[in-house]
Protein backbone atom coordinates (compact mmCIF):
# COMPACT_ATOMS: atom_id res chain seq x y z
CA UNK A 1 0.00 0.00 0.00
CA UNK A 2 1.39 3.61 -1.07
CA UNK A 3 0.91 6.14 1.80
CA UNK A 4 0.67 9.20 0.32
CA UNK A 5 0.26 13.24 1.11
CA UNK A 6 1.22 16.83 0.54
CA UNK A 7 3.39 19.05 2.62
CA UNK A 8 1.31 21.71 3.54
CA UNK A 9 1.01 24.44 5.75
CA UNK A 10 -2.60 24.21 5.70
CA UNK A 11 -1.59 20.72 7.72
CA UNK A 12 0.78 22.31 9.97
CA UNK A 13 0.44 23.27 14.07
CA UNK A 14 2.38 26.15 15.79
CA UNK A 15 5.20 24.49 16.96
CA UNK A 16 8.51 26.31 18.04
CA UNK A 17 7.44 29.67 17.39
CA UNK A 18 6.76 28.71 13.53
CA UNK A 19 4.53 26.42 11.16
CA UNK A 20 5.04 22.68 11.78
CA UNK A 21 3.50 19.72 9.68
CA UNK A 22 4.63 16.46 11.93
CA UNK A 23 4.97 13.55 8.71
CA UNK A 24 7.10 10.91 10.33
CA UNK A 25 5.37 8.79 12.13
CA UNK A 26 2.17 9.15 10.67
CA UNK A 27 -1.46 8.51 11.96
CA UNK A 28 -2.06 4.63 10.44
CA UNK A 29 1.31 3.81 10.69
CA UNK A 30 1.59 0.03 12.04
CA UNK A 31 4.87 0.22 13.49
CA UNK A 32 7.11 2.86 15.52
CA UNK A 33 9.63 4.10 13.02
CA UNK A 34 13.45 4.65 14.62
CA UNK A 35 13.12 8.76 13.10
CA UNK A 36 10.95 11.47 12.93
CA UNK A 37 10.45 14.05 10.30
CA UNK A 38 8.29 17.25 10.19
CA UNK A 39 7.98 20.24 7.30
CA UNK A 40 8.51 23.61 8.65
CA UNK A 41 7.34 27.10 7.85
CA UNK A 42 8.70 30.03 8.94
CA UNK A 43 7.10 33.28 7.34
CA UNK A 44 9.01 36.31 6.04
CA UNK A 45 10.83 38.59 8.92
CA UNK A 46 10.25 35.39 11.41
CA UNK A 47 12.67 33.33 13.35
CA UNK A 48 11.89 30.23 15.07
CA UNK A 49 12.14 29.63 18.94
CA UNK A 50 15.21 28.54 20.21
CA UNK A 51 15.71 24.94 20.14
CA UNK A 52 17.85 21.87 22.00
CA UNK A 53 16.70 18.28 22.04
CA UNK A 54 18.84 14.70 22.63
CA UNK A 55 18.51 14.00 19.21
CA UNK A 56 19.96 14.50 15.63
CA UNK A 57 18.48 16.61 12.92
CA UNK A 58 19.33 17.38 9.75
CA UNK A 59 17.41 19.86 8.13
CA UNK A 60 17.00 19.87 4.20
CA UNK A 61 16.14 23.02 2.73
CA UNK A 62 13.00 22.95 0.36
CA UNK A 63 12.13 27.08 -0.19
CA UNK A 64 13.45 30.38 0.43
CA UNK A 65 16.56 31.19 2.47
CA UNK A 66 17.72 32.40 5.68
CA UNK A 67 20.31 31.99 8.29
CA UNK A 68 20.57 28.95 11.17
CA UNK A 69 22.31 29.58 14.34
CA UNK A 70 23.93 26.20 16.15
CA UNK A 71 25.11 27.32 19.48
CA UNK A 72 27.50 30.54 18.46
CA UNK A 73 28.12 30.11 15.11
CA UNK A 74 25.50 31.30 12.21
CA UNK A 75 25.80 30.56 8.63
CA UNK A 76 23.19 31.18 5.51
CA UNK A 77 20.96 28.73 4.14
CA UNK A 78 19.23 28.29 0.76
CA UNK A 79 17.28 26.07 -1.51
CA UNK A 80 18.78 22.70 -1.60
CA UNK A 81 21.00 22.91 0.99
CA UNK A 82 21.36 20.37 3.65
CA UNK A 83 22.45 21.43 7.47
CA UNK A 84 23.33 19.06 10.04
CA UNK A 85 22.52 19.81 13.86
CA UNK A 86 24.10 17.63 16.12
CA UNK A 87 22.18 16.47 19.38
CA UNK A 88 22.22 19.18 22.71
CA UNK A 89 23.08 22.03 20.14
CA UNK A 90 20.80 24.96 20.79
CA UNK A 91 19.62 26.26 17.35
CA UNK A 92 17.40 29.06 16.08
CA UNK A 93 16.67 29.87 12.15
CA UNK A 94 16.19 33.27 11.00
CA UNK A 95 14.42 34.50 7.63
CA UNK A 96 15.10 38.03 6.58
CA UNK A 97 13.33 37.60 3.61
CA UNK A 98 9.79 38.71 2.05
CA UNK A 99 9.11 35.25 1.12
CA UNK A 100 8.36 31.77 3.15
CA UNK A 101 11.34 29.82 3.85
CA UNK A 102 10.43 26.09 4.72
CA UNK A 103 12.52 22.44 5.18
CA UNK A 104 11.79 19.25 6.29
CA UNK A 105 13.40 18.19 9.10
CA UNK A 106 14.56 14.21 10.22
CA UNK A 107 15.35 13.54 13.69
CA UNK A 108 16.47 10.45 15.53
CA UNK A 109 16.04 8.55 17.67
CA UNK A 110 12.60 9.10 17.65
CA UNK A 111 12.01 10.12 21.14
CA UNK A 112 14.39 11.94 23.24
CA UNK A 113 16.10 9.46 26.02
CA UNK A 114 15.14 9.88 29.67
CA UNK A 115 17.83 10.27 32.38
CA UNK A 116 18.96 6.59 33.67
CA UNK A 117 17.37 4.94 30.39
CA UNK A 118 19.61 2.65 28.04
CA UNK A 119 20.19 4.17 24.79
Amino acid sequence: MITKFAITDARAEAEFGMACQRLVPWAGEREEPPFGAMACFLPATATSAPDRHDQDELMIVLSGSGTVRIEDESAEISAGEVVAIARSREHVVHNPNEAMLTWVSFYWPLHELVAGEPA
